[in-house]
């Protein structure tokens, strides 16, 4: 009798072997001759295009993914995040230099601020930088487009007490430099020396913001580095009502032709400006969610593997890279396994993160939420990052054996991105006890592994992911499909075989506590 039982543990864990095997094959097979990466992406950034919190195209592109999952026999799990009290949706943006030399304006502006109310044409002036300056311009501040100092990072200007504070606090330290200057102008009457200029507040841009729109001023334009970037309204954009909506336009202007402009203000010549910026709010409050499709486990259906990526993404582009390239290679590894019969032992779960710009909201109401055991997670597979090939893995040494079994069928997958399992060396590092960076931040922080693809441009298409981060750049041309088609296999294969170990990764000199 024991014989007969051990004879059928041991056919039922061959079987168990060959099934696996097959799924593998399957995924393998599929991945080289139907991988659908691509077609993720494109819907994603062409069909659908950026998605901030709040935006229309974020709600449809949650349920666009949740609609995915569902068609591939995936559970799907909604998250209600959190919720914004005004939405926002951009439109088309234009704008162009009107005077002797007219010329088309390289511009944007960032999510949450204001459009026009159709064509605007205004004259262009220098902002002030003291209470005097304003003074003397302030008649001519109607119907004007204003040049202000600093140097434009993305983000819009603060409209918040606090931003008016600091203002405040700027325009103060110019008074003090103007009654010094006044000082030296009648000692000058003697003597000769040199004035002091008025400072330029880079953390603090439009000086006299407030005075300045209540007297007219059609919108604010920012000198901007070339690929433009982007961002929102961080400090505003949470306390928003249709009642309190921006006014004045807060435009991020090429650098090269803000200089040009600024230099033909300060000959007096004679130009106008005219921007159509078709920037529109709707009323909310607009919720965002966070996605998941799950493949159930069949042994250990409460321990998981999870692949990950952020849905949400700045609008001035597609979010093709940042970050509809995690968003697709996770989706294709879901569809990969889930078209295959793939029944691993434990649940892996393909999740969508929401508001990861906005401060990796979504990943850590997850981390927070409860929904999963996070002592129950072999590990959190993190992607955000370039359209780059996953070509191995370092893990630390008590991991290493699991890893090697789990990607031991992508040795031989292709010649051109060899996979490898390498050991960490040295010491492990803290574990951070700050969040930042991506989506992995909460997990680590509460020490669920976090072990991420190594990554490369092996074949040098000299991909520069600063030069297309939250800028104008993040188009789907910029993506690198056989990288992706390729990351999407092995992001597949590994999850697979880490869900089938006959337990979960060890924890053993993960961090250093």
């Amino acid at each position: 009798m024991k014989r007969t039982i051990l004879s059928l543990l041991v056919l039922c864990a061959m079987f168990s072997l060959s099934a696996q095997d097959k799924v593998i094959r399957k995924v393998l097979e599929t991945g080289r001759t139907d991988n659908q990466t691509m077609a993720h992406a494109d819907f994603l950034s062409n069909r659908i295009g950026g998605r901030p919190i709040g935006s229309h195209n974020l709600q449809d592109a949650e349920a666009w993914a949740a609609g995915t999952f569902r068609s591939w026999g995936l559970e799907v799990i909604t998250q209600e995040v959190g919720e914004i009290g005004v939405g926002f949706s951009r439109g088309q943006w234009t704008g162009r230099l009107l005077g002797a030399e007219n010329m088309q304006l390289h511009f944007v502006t960032p999510s949450y601020t204001a459009g026009t109310r159709g064509p605007q044409r205004g004259h262009v002036l220098i902002e002030p930088r003291s209470r005097a300056e304003f003074e003397r311009i302030k008649g001519a501040l109607k119907g004007a487009w204003v040049l202000i100092d600093g140097d434009s990072r993305g983000f819009a200007i603060d409209r918040t007490a606090r931003g008016d504070s600091l203002r405040a606090a700027a325009i103060a330290a110019n008074e003090e430099i103007e009654k010094e200057n006044r000082e030296i102008r009648s000692w000058n009457r003697s003597h000769e020396a040199e004035q002091k200029p008025l400072k330029e507040y880079d953390s603090t841009p439009a000086l006299f913001y407030r005075e300045m729109v209540q007297a007219g001023a059609l919108g604010f334009i920012q000198s901007a580095a070339v690929p433009l970037q982007a961002l929102y309204d961080r400090a505003g954009c949470y306390d928003l009502t249709m009642e309190t909506l921006p006014e004045a336009c807060d435009i991020k202007l090429d650098a090269h032709q803000y200089d040009l402009i600024r230099q033909m203000v300060r000959e007096r010549r004679d130009i106008q400006l005219e921007f159509d910026i078709r920037n529109h709010f709707f009323e909310g409050p607009v919720k965002y969610h966070n996605v998941i499709g799950v493949l159930r486990g069949s042994k250990y259906p409460d321990e998981y593997v999870i692949l990950g990526g952020h849905l949400d993404s700045y609008d001035i582009a597609g979010g093709a890279v940042d970050d509809g390239n995690g968003v697709s290679v996770t989706m294709e590894a879901a569809r990969l396994l889930a078209t295959s019969g793939a029944k691993p032992k434990r649940s892996i779960m393909f999740c969508l993160w929401t508001g990861e710009e906005y401060g990796l909201l979504g990943s850590k109401y997850f981390v927070e939420s409860g929904l999963v055991p996070l002592e129950k997670i072999s590990n959190y597979f993190n992607r955000d990052g370039g359209p780059l090939a996953a070509v191995g893995v370092t893990v630390p040494p008590a991991m290493y054996d699991d890893f090697v079994e789990a990607g031991k069928s992508l040795l031989e997958y292709s010649e051109d991105f060899p996979f490898t399992v390498s050991m960490r060396e040295g010491e492990p590092r803290p574990r951070p006890s700050r969040a930042g960076g991506s989506d992995h931040a909460h997990f680590a922080m509460n020490g669920v592994p976090t072990i991420s693809f190594n990554e490369a441009d092996i074949k040098g298409y000299d991909f520069n992911y600063r030069e297309i981060w939250h800028t104008e750049s993040d188009h789907y041309g910029q993506l690198i499909p056989e990288y992706m088609e390729h990351s999407s296999v092995v992001s597949a294969v590994i999850a697979y075989g880490i869900a089938n170990l006959p337990h979960l990764l060890s924890r053993e000199g993960l961090y250093k506590e």
